[in-house]
């Protein structure tokens, strides 16, 4: 992401590259998933893995947002 002029040449470099539901299953049951996003779904990481029961995308996510929401309180001296 952000670096949309070089798309194409990333989808080439990194073709055959992705997190799957096959991948996840070779994975011990207690792996999960962490994925910074926005995520390109079905290319870099499948809607399934996104969606499924070993994903801590979402909560990775909030965790973010009240993190970045701190930072700025604490940068504008109002925490």
């Amino acid at each position: 992401m952000g670096q949309e002029a070089e798309k194409a040449q990333r989808s080439k470099d990194f073709a055959g590259y992705q997190i799957n539901g096959e991948l996840l299953a070779a994975a011990p049951k207690r792996a999960v998933v962490l994925h910074c996003l926005p995520a390109y779904r079905d290319l870099e990481i499948t809607e399934e893995v996104i969606e499924g029961k070993q994903s801590l995308i979402f909560p990775q996510a909030e965790n973010r947002l009240h993190f970045q929401k701190a930072l700025i309180a604490v940068l504008l001296g109002k925490a």
